[in-house]
């Protein structure tokens, strides 16, 4: 069996989940070289992963290393010029959301997509891969609940990594950006429509370093979509039981609810406080197979030439939709989308 060499690009916390996935459990990949601008995660590539092959500078890995692909799991802001001198070096491109933290960005990826049919590119709305998420489409599809006219999302970070949010909180993008894009894009999937109009708004209660740095802390919007249908989305920082995510899906017929509560497995504890069920404390952790389905997915379709799912429209479109929502949380006013 042929093996897809690739190079990846940041080893920060996602970062080193998809590494540890190339290198060890996707068989038809090999993880052949590393870069970073952090020299603590050059190093965890030399000494964990065995790699020999590590570059401070991206470009220079383009040029001179020994790979197929690329796998970009850098800051949101450097994902589009990095899409771009990958695609145009001749490399297939695995890119973290979102796409782009603006619309000239994103457009860019799109051309750069657009000039090289040939290579593979694929977003990572990973959630698409999540087992849970991928039945619940599969139900809507085959009708179970009807028509699908309510999308209600929760995403919370929880309170004990709030420290690393706030200091990522100034290159984020802002709250709507980096926390919903995935819920958008869920939404967009779903519903199978495109949202039209939003409203946002935003508060900060605990940790006014959020604000300090020109965001929030917890945001909420609602949207309305091009077949009338409507969406909602919560989104936040410090919830202090674990990492949150919670998705409903109204339909005519009925209504599917993934994760009311965020369980880290099925054992329940029972004891003087009593019943307690333990709750995941991250999204590696919470969508851990949905990485390993979504990375085995980018290199089947290098291996088969096909196309993923998931498509750098997407990237742009929701980007869109986030972009809206960042100026409708700014303003207070509703914001026509398209």
């Amino acid at each position: 069996m042929k093996k897809v060499k690739i190079g990846i690009a940041g080893l920060g916390r996602l970062g080193k989940v998809h590494a540890q996935n190339i290198a060890y459990k996707i068989p038809n990949a090999e993880l052949t070289a590393a870069c970073s601008i952090v020299p603590a995660e050059l190093e965890y590539a030399q000494k964990e992963l065995g790699i020999s092959a590590v570059y401070s500078d991206y470009k220079e890995m383009l040029a001179k290393a020994d790979i197929d692909a690329v796998a970009i799991v850098t800051t949101s802001s450097e994902h589009c010029w990095q899409i771009e001198a990958a695609l145009d070096a001749g490399k297939h491109v695995f890119s973290e959301k979102p796409l782009g933290t603006d619309l000239e960005q994103c457009r860019k990826a799109e051309a750069a997509v657009e000039r090289h049919p040939d290579l593979t590119f694929m977003l990572g709305f990973m959630r698409r891969y999540d087992k849970s998420y991928a039945y619940a489409k599969k139900k809507i599809e085959e009708g179970a609940i009807g028509t699908p006219y309510l999308v209600k999302a929760t995403g919370i970070d929880p309170e004990a990594l709030v420290e690393g949010a706030i200091r990522f909180a100034k290159t984020s993008g802002g709250i709507f950006l980096d926390m919903a894009i995935h819920d958008i894009d869920l939404m967009r999937w779903f519903l199978g429509s495109e949202a039209t109009e939003v409203y946002a708004m935003g508060a900060t209660f605990k940790h006014p370093e959020f604000q300090a740095a020109g965001d929030d802390e917890t945001g909420v919007a609602v949207y309305k979509f091009e077949n009338g249908a409507m969406g909602m989305i919560h989104v936040g920082r410090t919830a202090p039981h674990g990492y949150h995510v919670e998705t409903e899906i109204v339909g005519t017929e009925g209504s599917i609810r993934i994760s009311a509560v965020p369980e880290k497995n099925q054992a329940r504890i029972y004891g003087p406080g009593g019943v307690l069920t333990e709750c995941v404390g991250s999204f590696p952790e919470r969508f851990e197979e949905a990485y390993l389905v979504e990375m085995a997915e980018f290199v089947d379709c290098v291996c088969q030439g096909r196309k993923p799912g998931v498509s750098v429209y997407d990237g742009t479109k929701s980007t869109a939709v986030g972009y809206a929502t960042t100026e409708a949380w700014r303003t207070g006013k509703p914001v026509k989308i398209g």
